[in-house]
């Protein structure tokens, strides 16, 4: 009887393990059934050419324009030009009311003029001091006046002589006033200094306008030559190293739709168009600030001639670096992972990735690995990491120094799938892209 119970123990004890056994391995088919297969879609490896583009925005400037201010202050009594209106050199522009001026010119020609009179007769009493000085000499010789008298005679010449050159340094002085009155008086008519048009006029017949020798005054007007034309872009710092003047530009202006300007660059800053300003202030807003201001004015020299208005929205397209024949695939086909480190490798994994998404690196790991750019190659039913190295690129290829050989396939959408699912050894199926609305996804 014991010899039976044992039998039928050690019986159930196989039939147990057998049966754990199976349960496994049927769980393991079960869910390697189960695992999820990505959609993605391909493009072989080309061979192509490829311009690298720099796009930026901005206006269009006239080449030269010149801001009328005026450098005396007073009335505007005659504006004989409207804004839009065509002048030629020399045309009046603006007549300020000279009647202070003028005054002070009359004022400085009387005083020149008495300075002048003065002056001569300083020379007059010279020319007495000096005969009188030679016949006290006389005198003195034959010893008919002291040495007292020859001695007054002697000072009396010389401070006639200081005098005279006094009223020399006057003269000069009055001059210099009157030419400066005369010269306030001729700022008070203001003629074009170019031949154009009056792009912009600010002021109007009988306001103040206020002016100085020193400093810019009120603006009246802003007169135009509009035959040359230019574009003015502002350019990020890590793009503008990439221009250079002479190189070729595809302008996109908004007034004109329809049509494209070609342009040649003819001048770059050489420092940031807010350089020397005041520094952010503090906060989360300050870094912006600071980050928005690292931009670089560049000139475009518009080739067409057309009626543009200053001030009209342009897009600049400036083509900066060319290559042909060579390998290229879809812009977005190259992404970036994190290396694994030697302890995550140790661990066995289903598709022994050698690299992981960059968003799972940051999550635990002290030490971060710099990400690589990598593109995901099609063998059979799965994927591999490639390691590339990338050169220039335009608005839809990338040009691939190395890591890959024509016609290989490689992976090119989706977006998702590329950037964030995607791995070593990750099954795949090349099919459609999914249109399935995002918010369905989300469900």
């Amino acid at each position: 009887m014991t010899n039976a119970k044992r039998k039928s123990r050690k019986k159930f004890v196989w039939l147990g393990l057998i049966l754990c056994i199976g349960i496994g391995v049927g769980a393991f088919f079960y869910f390697r059934k189960r695992e999820v297969v990505i959609t993605v879609q391909t493009e072989k490896v080309t061979r192509r050419n490829i311009t690298e583009l720099v796009i930026a925005n901005g206006k269009i400037q006239p080449v030269i324009q010149v801001v009328i201010n005026p450098e005396v202050s007073g009335e505007i009594t005659e504006l004989p030009v409207k804004e839009g209106q065509p002048v030629q050199k020399g045309d009046l522009l603006v007549k300020i009311k000279p009647d202070n001026y003028q005054a002070a010119r009359n004022s400085a020609e009387a005083s020149y003029r008495s300075i002048v009179a003065a002056k001569a007769l300083a020379q007059a009493n010279l020319t007495k001091a000096e005969l009188e000085l030679k016949r006290a000499k006389g005198l003195s010789e034959s010893k008919l006046i002291s040495e007292s008298q020859l001695l007054d005679a002697q000072t009396s010449y010389d401070v006639m002589k200081a005098s005279y050159e006094t009223s020399i340094h006057q003269v000069e002085q009055a001059v210099a006033t009157r030419a400066k009155a005369e010269d306030d008086l001729s700022k008070t008519t203001i003629y074009s200094p170019m031949s154009g048009i009056v792009t912009k006029l600010k002021s109007q017949r009988g306001e103040r306008v206020v002016g100085t020798a020193l400093m810019a005054g009120t603006e009246i007007m802003t007169v135009a030559d509009l035959g040359e034309m230019e574009a003015r872009v502002d350019i990020g710092e890590v793009d503008v190293v990439l221009i250079q003047t002479g190189q070729v530009t595809r302008l996109e202006v908004d007034a004109f739709r329809d049509r494209k300007f070609s342009g040649v660059v003819t001048e770059i800053a050489n420092s940031s168009k807010t350089s020397g300003g005041s520094p952010p202030s503090g906060g989360g807003g300050g870094g912006q600030s600071q980050q928005e201001a690292t931009k670089f004015e560049v000139k475009i020299r518009v080739q067409e001639k057309e009626m543009f208005r200053p001030g009209m929205s342009v897009t600049a397209v400036i083509e900066t670096r060319y290559r042909t024949n060579v390998l290229a695939v879809p812009i977005q086909s190259v992404t970036t992972r994190v290396p694994k480190t030697k302890d995550e490798s140790a661990k066995p994994s289903a598709g022994g990735n050698v690299v992981r998404a960059a968003v799972e690196t940051k999550k635990g790991n002290d030490k971060k690995e710099k990400p690589i750019e990598v593109l995901f190659a099609l063998e059979g039913d799965h994927v591999k990491v490639v390691p590339v190295k990338r050169g220039i690129s335009d608005e839809g290829f990338v040009e691939i120094t190395e890591g890959v050989t024509e016609d290989a396939e490689v992976i090119s959408g989706g977006y998702k799938a590329i950037n964030r699912e995607l791995e070593d050894g990750k099954h795949v199926k090349v099919g459609p892209p999914d249109e399935k609305p995002e918010k369905d996804e989300k469900k």
